[in-house]
C-alpha cells in the first residue's frame, strides 16, 4: 500500500486524509489543538518531523494557505524527499510551475468543492506526468479526481478560474452592499435588484455567511488568481480588491451564523481602517 504524507490537515486536508487508503501521516509538532483533533478524527498518524515523513512517505499531498504553498515545497525539497509530491494548493499556475522546480516528481493539484463528505461534492483536478498514481489513490472514495492536459500549472489554472468567479463575485456583492450602504441607497438597490436581480438579494446575504467564517483564508487566494490573470496579460485588480474585502472580514474567522450585518460593519471604511 502507498504511504502518503499530508501537510497540513486542516479543514480540508485532514478530510482529504481521512479518505485515503493505506497509512497516511502527518506532523504534529508546532501545530493546533485543533490540528491535532482533526488529525486524530481522520485516523492519521504523527511520525514527529517533516524528515521523518520525508523518509517514509511514497507520497507527500500539501494542502495549506496558499501563503504558505511556497515555503512548504522548499521544507519538504530539503528534507530530501525523493517520492511524488502534489501541490494541492489555490496557487496560480506560475506558483505551481515554480513549486515544480524543486522535484524530480510534481503533480499539479487544484481542489473545487467542499470538504469532501459526500459523493459528488468535491473535485481534485490533477496535471503532471504522474497523475493516475494520484487518481488511483481516491479511487472509490468520495472524491472525484479529473486529470487535465498541459502539465504542472494546468490544474492550478483551472481552480483559480473557478474560485475567480465563485469567490470573486461574493466579495463583489458584498463590496456594493457595503457601498449601498454608505451611501444611504440601500433600500433603493434592493428595490431595483427586486424588480430586475431578485436573486442577487439572496445572493448577497449567503455571501456573507458562506464567506464570513473561511474570508481569513481566501485573502491569499484571491492574490493569487490576481498573479495569474497579469501572468495571462489581462488586469488583475479585480481580484486584489476581493482580496481587501475578505482581509477587512478576517476577524470573522470560524464564527458560525455570519450575517451580511457583520460583515457590513467589518467593511465601513469608518470602523475598518487599514492597518
Amino acid at each position: 500500500m502507498t504511504t502518503v504524507g499530508v501537510l497540513h490537515p486542516g479543514e480540508m486536508g485532514s478530510v482529504l486524509a481521512s479518505v485515503l487508503p493505506g497509512r497516511v501521516l502527518w506532523v504534529g509538532a508546532g501545530r493546533s489543538d485543533d490540528s491535532h483533533r482533526r488529525a486524530t478524527e481522520a485516523g492519521i498518524d504523527d511520525v514527529g518531523s517533516l524528515a521523518a515523513m520525508a523518509a517514509e512517505a511514497d507520497i507527500i499531498l500539501s494542502v495549506c494557505p496558499p501563503e504558505a504553498a511556497d515555503a512548504t515545497a522548499t521544507d519538504v525539497a530539503s528534507a530530501g524527499f525523493e517520492g511524488l509530491y502534489v501541490d494541492a494548493n489555490a496557487v496560480s499556475p506560475e506558483t505551481a510551475r515554480r513549486i515544480s522546480s524543486r522535484f524530480d516528481r510534481f503533480v499539479d493539484g487544484g481542489i473545487v468543492g467542499p470538504p469532501p463528505t459526500a459523493p459528488g461534492l468535491t473535485r481534485l483536478y490533477l496535471s503532471g506526468e504522474e497523475t493516475s498514481a494520484v487518481a488511483d489513490l481516491f479511487a472509490g472514495t468520495v472524491v472525484e479526481a479529473r486529470v487535465v492536459e498541459g502539465g504542472p500549472g494546468a490544474a492550478s489554472a483551472v481552480k483559480m478560474c473557478f474560485a475567480s468567479w465563485t469567490k470573486g463575485t461574493s466579495a463583489l456583492l458584498l463590496a456594493i452592499r457595503a457601498l449601498a450602504d454608505a451611501e444611504g441607497v440601500a433600500g433603493a438597490l434592493l428595490g431595483e435588484w427586486e424588480t430586475s436581480l431578485p436573486e442577487l438579494v439572496a445572493r448577497s446575504e449567503k455571501a456573507a455567511a458562506a464567506t464570513g467564517p473561511k474570508a481569513w483564508r481566501f485573502e491569499g487566494e484571491m492574490h493569487q488568481i490576481a498573479d495569474s490573470f497579469t501572468s495571462a496579460g489581462l488586469p488583475g485588480d479585480f481580484h486584489r480588491g476581493a482580496a481587501e474585502i475578505y482581509r477587512r472580514m478576517a476577524p470573522l474567522k470560524g464564527r458560525d451564523g455570519t450575517t451580511l450585518a457583520d460583515a457590513l460593519r467589518l467593511l465601513d471604511a469608518r470602523t475598518h481602517a487599514r492597518d
